[in-house]
Protein backbone atom coordinates (compact mmCIF):
# COMPACT_ATOMS: atom_id res chain seq x y z
CA UNK A 1 0.00 0.00 0.00
CA UNK A 2 1.79 3.07 -1.55
CA UNK A 3 -1.08 5.44 -2.28
CA UNK A 4 -2.41 8.18 -0.45
CA UNK A 5 -5.87 7.14 1.55
CA UNK A 6 -8.88 7.90 0.24
CA UNK A 7 -11.61 8.48 2.49
CA UNK A 8 -14.75 9.18 0.32
CA UNK A 9 -17.49 6.83 0.77
CA UNK A 10 -20.81 6.18 -0.41
CA UNK A 11 -23.17 7.30 2.40
CA UNK A 12 -24.65 6.37 4.91
CA UNK A 13 -20.89 4.27 5.94
CA UNK A 14 -21.92 0.98 7.93
CA UNK A 15 -19.40 -1.38 9.40
CA UNK A 16 -20.33 -4.61 11.04
CA UNK A 17 -19.16 -7.66 13.08
CA UNK A 18 -17.60 -8.42 15.88
CA UNK A 19 -20.60 -7.55 17.81
CA UNK A 20 -20.64 -3.85 16.49
CA UNK A 21 -21.87 -1.61 14.83
CA UNK A 22 -19.86 1.31 13.60
CA UNK A 23 -21.89 4.51 11.64
CA UNK A 24 -21.56 7.76 11.40
CA UNK A 25 -22.88 10.10 13.71
CA UNK A 26 -26.24 11.72 13.49
CA UNK A 27 -27.69 15.19 15.31
CA UNK A 28 -29.56 13.05 17.32
CA UNK A 29 -26.25 11.81 18.91
CA UNK A 30 -25.51 15.20 20.57
CA UNK A 31 -26.67 14.03 24.50
CA UNK A 32 -24.63 10.55 23.79
CA UNK A 33 -21.31 12.34 22.74
CA UNK A 34 -21.68 14.47 25.84
CA UNK A 35 -21.89 11.54 28.04
CA UNK A 36 -19.08 9.87 26.46
CA UNK A 37 -16.50 12.74 26.09
CA UNK A 38 -17.16 14.65 29.35
CA UNK A 39 -14.90 12.42 30.77
CA UNK A 40 -11.31 12.79 32.79
CA UNK A 41 -9.71 9.68 30.83
CA UNK A 42 -10.84 11.51 27.39
CA UNK A 43 -9.46 15.43 28.60
CA UNK A 44 -6.15 13.31 29.44
CA UNK A 45 -5.91 11.25 26.32
CA UNK A 46 -6.96 13.15 23.75
CA UNK A 47 -7.55 16.95 22.10
CA UNK A 48 -11.22 16.67 22.54
CA UNK A 49 -12.39 20.11 24.65
CA UNK A 50 -13.01 20.33 28.13
CA UNK A 51 -15.96 20.48 29.70
CA UNK A 52 -17.55 18.64 26.86
CA UNK A 53 -21.04 19.93 26.69
CA UNK A 54 -23.75 20.58 24.44
CA UNK A 55 -22.42 22.95 22.45
CA UNK A 56 -19.31 21.47 21.87
CA UNK A 57 -20.99 18.64 20.87
CA UNK A 58 -22.44 20.65 18.10
CA UNK A 59 -18.99 21.71 17.03
CA UNK A 60 -17.69 18.56 17.09
CA UNK A 61 -20.33 16.96 14.98
CA UNK A 62 -20.60 19.92 12.68
CA UNK A 63 -16.30 19.63 12.27
CA UNK A 64 -16.84 15.79 11.28
CA UNK A 65 -19.55 15.95 9.27
CA UNK A 66 -18.01 18.93 7.23
CA UNK A 67 -14.73 16.37 7.05
CA UNK A 68 -16.31 13.28 5.77
CA UNK A 69 -18.37 15.05 3.09
CA UNK A 70 -14.96 16.71 2.25
CA UNK A 71 -13.46 13.11 1.98
CA UNK A 72 -10.67 13.87 4.58
CA UNK A 73 -11.87 11.95 7.50
CA UNK A 74 -14.15 9.36 9.00
CA UNK A 75 -15.85 9.74 12.36
CA UNK A 76 -17.83 6.54 13.51
CA UNK A 77 -20.16 6.09 16.59
CA UNK A 78 -19.03 2.79 18.23
CA UNK A 79 -22.38 0.96 18.75
CA UNK A 80 -23.16 -2.83 19.70
CA UNK A 81 -26.91 -1.78 18.52
CA UNK A 82 -26.47 0.66 15.76
CA UNK A 83 -28.24 2.73 17.79
CA UNK A 84 -26.50 4.03 21.58
CA UNK A 85 -23.30 5.48 20.76
CA UNK A 86 -20.60 3.83 23.62
CA UNK A 87 -17.47 5.18 21.95
CA UNK A 88 -16.13 6.56 18.48
CA UNK A 89 -13.58 5.60 16.25
CA UNK A 90 -11.84 7.51 13.34
CA UNK A 91 -9.53 7.38 10.45
CA UNK A 92 -7.82 9.93 8.41
CA UNK A 93 -4.93 10.90 7.02
CA UNK A 94 -1.99 9.95 9.17
CA UNK A 95 -0.45 12.80 11.22
CA UNK A 96 3.34 12.01 10.72
CA UNK A 97 2.99 11.01 7.29
CA UNK A 98 -0.52 11.56 5.03
CA UNK A 99 0.61 7.86 3.46
CA UNK A 100 -0.27 6.32 6.51
CA UNK A 101 -4.35 5.92 7.39
CA UNK A 102 -4.25 6.87 11.02
CA UNK A 103 -6.75 5.19 13.70
CA UNK A 104 -8.26 7.02 16.80
CA UNK A 105 -10.64 5.93 19.54
CA UNK A 106 -12.24 6.56 22.40
CA UNK A 107 -14.69 5.00 24.35
CA UNK A 108 -17.24 6.27 27.26
CA UNK A 109 -16.11 5.30 31.09
CA UNK A 110 -19.15 3.33 31.79
CA UNK A 111 -18.10 1.22 28.61
CA UNK A 112 -14.87 0.59 29.28
CA UNK A 113 -13.64 -3.07 30.12
CA UNK A 114 -15.65 -4.59 27.52
CA UNK A 115 -13.44 -5.08 24.08
CA UNK A 116 -14.89 -2.09 22.43
CA UNK A 117 -11.89 -0.27 21.53
CA UNK A 118 -10.56 -3.60 20.22
CA UNK A 119 -13.07 -4.86 18.11
CA UNK A 120 -13.39 -1.61 16.54
CA UNK A 121 -9.66 -1.52 15.86
CA UNK A 122 -9.88 -4.74 14.27
CA UNK A 123 -13.04 -3.96 12.07
CA UNK A 124 -11.53 -0.49 10.94
CA UNK A 125 -8.00 -2.09 9.91
CA UNK A 126 -9.55 -4.49 7.95
CA UNK A 127 -12.30 -1.80 6.24
CA UNK A 128 -9.21 0.20 5.57
CA UNK A 129 -6.69 -2.28 3.63
CA UNK A 130 -9.92 -3.32 1.96
CA UNK A 131 -11.18 0.45 0.88
CA UNK A 132 -8.52 3.40 1.91
CA UNK A 133 -5.64 2.40 0.47
CA UNK A 134 -2.47 3.72 2.19
CA UNK A 135 1.02 3.42 2.92
CA UNK A 136 0.72 1.84 6.89
CA UNK A 137 -2.43 1.46 9.41
CA UNK A 138 -0.76 3.34 12.57
CA UNK A 139 -1.92 4.72 15.92
CA UNK A 140 -0.55 7.71 17.48
CA UNK A 141 -0.41 7.03 21.36
CA UNK A 142 0.82 9.07 24.16
CA UNK A 143 3.59 8.22 26.03
CA UNK A 144 2.09 6.81 29.21
CA UNK A 145 -1.38 5.61 27.74
CA UNK A 146 -0.93 1.88 28.95
CA UNK A 147 -4.77 1.34 27.75
CA UNK A 148 -3.84 2.45 24.21
CA UNK A 149 -0.80 0.46 24.27
CA UNK A 150 -2.72 -2.95 25.54
CA UNK A 151 -5.28 -2.06 22.31
CA UNK A 152 -2.69 -1.73 20.13
CA UNK A 153 -0.71 -5.14 21.02
CA UNK A 154 -3.94 -6.86 21.16
CA UNK A 155 -5.18 -5.60 17.77
CA UNK A 156 -1.47 -6.60 16.00
CA UNK A 157 0.22 -3.11 16.06
CA UNK A 158 3.47 -2.86 17.12
CA UNK A 159 6.05 -0.23 18.13
CA UNK A 160 7.71 1.15 15.36
CA UNK A 161 11.14 3.42 15.62
CA UNK A 162 9.58 6.65 13.64
CA UNK A 163 10.25 9.98 15.04
CA UNK A 164 7.78 10.71 18.06
CA UNK A 165 5.59 12.94 16.86
CA UNK A 166 5.08 16.22 19.09
CA UNK A 167 1.74 18.02 19.35
CA UNK A 168 0.68 21.10 21.30
CA UNK A 169 -2.59 19.95 23.00
CA UNK A 170 -4.31 21.76 25.53
CA UNK A 171 -1.30 23.95 26.54
CA UNK A 172 0.66 21.13 26.68
CA UNK A 173 3.51 19.45 24.18
CA UNK A 174 2.46 15.96 23.67
CA UNK A 175 4.70 13.26 22.37
CA UNK A 176 2.83 10.56 20.48
CA UNK A 177 5.08 7.26 19.33
CA UNK A 178 3.81 5.86 16.14
CA UNK A 179 2.51 1.94 16.26
CA UNK A 180 2.25 0.34 12.54
CA UNK A 181 -0.05 -2.34 12.01
CA UNK A 182 1.84 -5.69 12.08
CA UNK A 183 1.21 -6.45 8.15
CA UNK A 184 2.54 -3.10 7.41
CA UNK A 185 6.01 -2.84 6.21
CA UNK A 186 7.98 -0.53 8.38
CA UNK A 187 11.06 -0.66 11.18
CA UNK A 188 9.64 -1.90 14.57
CA UNK A 189 10.95 -1.88 18.18
CA UNK A 190 11.88 -4.80 20.12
Amino acid sequence: MDSRPTFDFPRPLLIGGLGLHLREWSDDDVEDLVALYDDPEIDRWTPVVSPFDTEAALTYLAAAQQKSAEGRSVQLAITTDGTRPRGEILLFPGTADDRDVELAYGVGAAHRGLGLATRAVRLVVGFARRHVGGRRVVLCIEDGNTASEAVARATGFALTDDEPVIRTAKGRAVVLRTWSHLEDDGPRLG
